[in-house]
């Protein structure tokens, strides 16, 4: 299973035929695609009004995970080491990597802080099968 994040669903919206696109709906395909509670979030600010409750239909499809308390101590801790280290990330990349750590899942994104996250250690990043 792999958390796709939001940067991935729009660049397959932004550019239907790339090869971007072309992954996300194989792994929808398969059942392989999971969302954390912010990027559902962050789609639906994204999506037009009179879109969004077909949309909300489409992702109600995908299974939903929330952060609970492993995930902020995950956080507190993530936030702790990066600053030791002088390095900063974001809150909602914070909340979505903590939750595809505690769950072992695969992190889809095309944004770099979760490449540095993964440098730590924090989040196995989601690699295309060849």
């Amino acid at each position: 299973m792999t958390l796709v994040d939001t940067s991935v669903w729009i660049s397959a919206f932004r550019w239907p035929n790339s090869e971007v696109a072309r992954l996300l709906r194989e792994l929808l395909d398969g059942r392989e695609v999971a969302l954390a509670a912010p990027v559902r979030v962050e789609l639906l600010i994204g999506v037009s009004r009179t879109e969004q409750s077909r949309f909300r239909r489409v992702l109600a499809a995908l299974p939903l995970f929330y952060p609970g308390a492993s995930e902020w101590q995950t956080i507190d801790d993530w936030v702790d080491a990066a600053s030791r280290v002088g390095e900063q990330f974001g809150f909602a990349d914070l909340l979505i990597a903590a939750i595809a750590s505690e769950r072992d899942l695969a992190l889809w994104s095309l944004d770099q802080d979760f490449e540095r996250m993964a440098r730590f250690g924090w989040v196995r990043l989601f690699q295309p099968k060849k």
